[in-house]
C-alpha cells in the first residue's frame, strides 16, 4: 500500500550561480553541498561556462530578464529559507537580482563574491564588482570573501590606501551595509588556514585549520553554501560559520582528483566508507 509523502518539509534554499560542468564549484557544488547538509535546493542559472579542473576556458552570461524570470517563478511558488549567491556574470544580472532581494528582507543572504577561478581566470568586470557593491552588500546577511577578494571589494571605495589587511577590508565591507564578513584564509602564506569572522564591533571569531595539500576547486562555494544551509536550519550566524568551516574542511580532506587539475570536495564524505580505498 503506497504512503503519502511526508508533510516535514526539509528547509528549502536557492541558489544563484553559475553552472560548472565539472560538478566542482558553482550551482552543482552549491546543489551537492545543500542536499547533503538536508535542504531542498532550488538553482537559478546567471551563466554557462566552458572549463575542467583545471580552469575556465569561457564564460556565456545569461541575459538578466531570464535570471530573473527564473528566480521569481520558483519565490512565486515556494517558500525559501536562505539565498546563496555565487557567480553573477554581468552588472545587469546583480541589478534584476538585488532588486529582487529586495523584496525578502527578512531571509538570509550569503554571498560568496567569485572574482575570479582557482586559476585567477577573471570572472568580474570593475562594473559588475561595483555593482555588488552598491546593491547587493547592503542587503547581504554574511559575505564570504577570501583575502584577495576582500581587497578587491574594499579598494573599490577610492579610499588611499591601497594594500589594506583583513580587518581592514572587513571594517570598510561591514560598513557598506552587510551585517558579518568572514574573511578566508586559503590564499594566505600561514601554516594555518584562518577566517575570521566580523561585524560592526570586530571579530566575532576565529578558526584556525589545518592547511591541507593540494588545490581544490570550489572549497569557497562549499563553504558558503554550508552556511547558507545551517542559516536555513536555524543555526544562529556564529554557529553556522563553525559547523559550516567543520564540513568544509572535511569534505576537502575527502577530496578526490577525477581529472588532470584540481582535487574536488566530496560533499558525501560521511555517506562513504572509505576503509580499503588509495588515496585520491
Amino acid at each position: 500500500m503506497a504512503t503519502a509523502p511526508s508533510q516535514l518539509l526539509p528547509p528549502v534554499v536557492m541558489t544563484i550561480a553559475a553552472s560548472d560542468p565539472t560538478g566542482g564549484a558553482g550551482v552543482q557544488a552549491d546543489i551537492l553541498t545543500l542536499a547533503s547538509m538536508g535542504c531542498h535546493p532550488l538553482s537559478v542559472i546567471t551563466a554557462l561556462t566552458i572549463q575542467d579542473t583545471g580552469g575556465v576556458e569561457d564564460v556565456l552570461p545569461i541575459d538578466a530578464d531570464w535570471v530573473a524570470d527564473q528566480a521569481r517563478a520558483l519565490l512565486e511558488d515556494m517558500p525559501i529559507s536562505a539565498f546563496k549567491l555565487g557567480m553573477l556574470g554581468s552588472a545587469e544580472t546583480v541589478s534584476v537580482i538585488a532588486e529582487i532581494l529586495a523584496d525578502y528582507p527578512d531571509i538570509p543572504l550569503v554571498l560568496d563574491p567569485v572574482l575570479a577561478s582557482g586559476r585567477g581566470d577573471a570572472l568580474a568586470d570593475d562594473e559588475t564588482v561595483s555593482a555588488m557593491i552598491e546593491l547587493l552588500l547592503p542587503q547581504t546577511t554574511i559575505l564570504t570573501p577570501n583575502t584577495l577578494e576582500a581587497r578587491r571589494l574594499a579598494l573599490d571605495e577610492e579610499i588611499d590606501d591601497d594594500d589594506p589587511d583583513a580587518p581592514e577590508c572587513a571594517r570598510r565591507l561591514v560598513a557598506t551595509g552587510c551585517e558579518f564578513v568572514l574573511v578566508t584564509g586559503t590564499h594566505a602564506n600561514t601554516a594555518q588556514v584562518i577566517n575570521t569572522l566580523y561585524n560592526d564591533a570586530g571579530v566575532v571569531r576565529s578558526d584556525a585549520w589545518d592547511r591541507l595539500p593540494g588545490s581544490y576547486h570550489g572549497s569557497g562555494c562549499t563553504l558558503a553554501s554550508a552556511i547558507a544551509a545551517n542559516l536555513a536550519n536555524g543555526l544562529d550566524i556564529a554557529d553556522a560559520v563553525r559547523d559550516a568551516q567543520d564540513y568544509t574542511w572535511q569534505a576537502l580532506m575527502a577530496g578526490f582528483r577525477p581529472g588532470m587539475g584540481q582535487f574536488i570536495p566530496d560533499r558525501f564524505f560521511w555517506a562513504r566508507n572509505n576503509e580499503g580505498q588509495e588515496d585520491a
